[in-house]
């Protein structure tokens, strides 16, 4: 099984990112536009779009507030298993560390989704910044 583990440190407060993490309906909005281009929730899942055009069906785990973690699941297409989680911590200087994680199956479709974390990193890291930026200069 491979695991990509990704820490992404944002300059934003906890409590912002926390706040866009849990609104797992609007992730296309909050946390990775551009890559994400559609989600809607369906049941206990989500479905998200994204730019390439690959949809996916996300069974919603968990979403612990105490903790700040959140947790889904995916599988079908190529992959046979897929969970993944994302949790905020303080970086102890007033930004986030955050880490996300996923386990997946096969070994082989690793170095793809890894491409597409690697973008969803980035556009999070930059949009988060932006809407914590936006808040204080309000």
């Amino acid at each position: 099984m491979a695991t990509i583990r990704k820490e992404i440190l944002v300059r934003a407060s906890p409590d912002i990112v926390w706040n866009a993490v849990r609104d797992v309906g609007a992730v296309h909005r909050r946390l990775c536009p551009g890559v994400l281009v559609d989600c809607r929730l369906e049941g206990d899942a989500r479905i998200v779009t994204f730019a390439n055009g690959l949809v996916a069906r996300e069974l919603i785990v968990d979403v612990d507030d105490e903790a700040r973690r959140f947790s889904w699941a995916a599988g079908g297409g190529r992959l046979t298993h897929h969970n993944a989680s994302m949790q905020v911590f303080a970086d102890g200087s007033g930004g986030t560390r955050l880490v996300w994680i996923a386990d997946l199956l096969p070994d082989t479709v690793a170095s793809d989704i890894r491409a597409l974390m690697d973008l969803g990193s980035a556009a999070l890291k930059k949009t988060l910044e932006a809407a914590d930026a936006a808040r204080a200069s309000a």
